[in-house]
C-alpha cells in the first residue's frame, strides 16, 4: 500500500487582477491639445503635428460614429498627451548633445526591408 494518493487535488483557478480601465480624458480635452500644439514654441514641430493630429482625430471621429465607441477618441488624446508632455525631454536631450551612437540601426535588427 502507498502513502501517496492515486491522483493530485485540482487547484483553484488563479483568479488574475483586472487592470482598472483609464478613466475617460475630459470633454474639452481635444480643444486643449489643439491648443498646447498651436503654442509650441517650434512652429515648425507645430506645423507638422497640428495636421497629423487632425489627421488622427479625423479618423477616430469616423471610427467612432460606425462603432458608436469613444475608445479610439480616448487611444487618440491619450497617445498625444503623451507626446507633448514628452516633447520637451527630447528637446533637451537633443540640444544636450547627448550621444546616441552606441544605439543599433533598425535595418540590423530586422534586416533589409525589399
Amino acid at each position: 500500500m502507498s502513502a501517496q494518493p492515486d491522483r493530485i487535488p485540482a487547484l483553484p483557478p488563479a483568479t488574475l487582477p483586472v487592470p482598472a480601465p483609464l478613466p475617460a480624458p475630459a470633454p474639452a480635452a481635444a480643444a486643449r491639445l489643439v491648443a498646447r500644439i498651436r503654442a509650441d514654441r517650434d512652429a515648425a514641430r507645430a506645423n507638422r503635428w497640428l495636421p497629423a493630429f487632425e489627421r488622427d482625430w479625423g479618423k477616430a471621429l469616423e471610427d467612432s460614429r460606425q462603432t458608436y465607441d469613444l475608445t479610439p477618441l480616448h487611444d487618440v488624446v491619450r497617445a498625444w498627451q503623451g507626446r507633448l508632455d514628452t516633447a520637451p525631454a527630447v528637446d533637451a536631450f537633443v540640444a544636450g548633445g547627448l550621444d546616441d551612437t552606441d544605439g543599433i540601426d533598425l535595418e540590423q535588427v530586422l534586416g533589409a526591408r525589399p
